[in-house]
This record gives structure tokens, sequence and C-alpha cells, in this order.
């Protein structure tokens, strides 16, 4: 299956569950079925994101969410932090009072 085809069946089960929780709301009602309510609403919010997120990018490409950084595993320079102290830590080569 296609990641297309794959979204598409995720896309029908969160539907067919909104249709079941939808029956359950005459006989049950209550704050217990209000939650479940919201689950699923947030389980078709997050499939649409999933959905608008595979339209992004280019088929073969992992998927990455958008604006986030890669971050180099190598250190700073440490003359950036040369004249500043650690907050919290005490000044570098002294004891913390």
């Amino acid at each position: 299956m296609s990641l297309n085809d794959d979204l598409t069946v995720i896309q029908r089960c969160v539907d067919d569950l909104a249709r079941a929780v939808g029956r359950l709301q005459p006989p049950l009602g209550g704050p217990d079925l209000r939650r479940v309510r919201a689950d699923t609403d947030h389980l078709r919010e997050s499939v649409a994101l999933l959905r608008a997120s595979a339209t992004a990018t280019e088929p073969g490409t992992p998927l990455r969410p958008q604006g986030l950084v890669p971050i180099p595993d190598t250190p700073y320079d440490s003359s950036l932090w040369t004249d500043s102290d650690d907050e919290g830590l005490g000044v570098q080569n002294r004891h913390a009072p």
C-alpha cells in the first residue's frame, strides 16, 4: 500500500469510530462519552495534519515536522560564553556559595 492509501484507510477508521461514538450519545451520554468524543475529534485532527504533511513532502523523503532544525553533536565554541556565568551553578573554577 502507498502512503496515501494508508492515510485513507486511517481516515475511514476514524470516521467509523466517530459514527459509533455518535450512536452511543443517546443511551449513554455523560462526561465519559464527552471525553471519548473529544479524543475522537483529536484523532481526526491528527489524521488531517498527517495528510497535510504527507502531501507537502516529495515521495520517498522521510516525514519531518516543519520548522525543526537539526542540532549537531559537535561542542559549541567556548569563546561564545566567556562573558557569562553559569546561572545557578556559580562562577567557573570557583565553588558555589
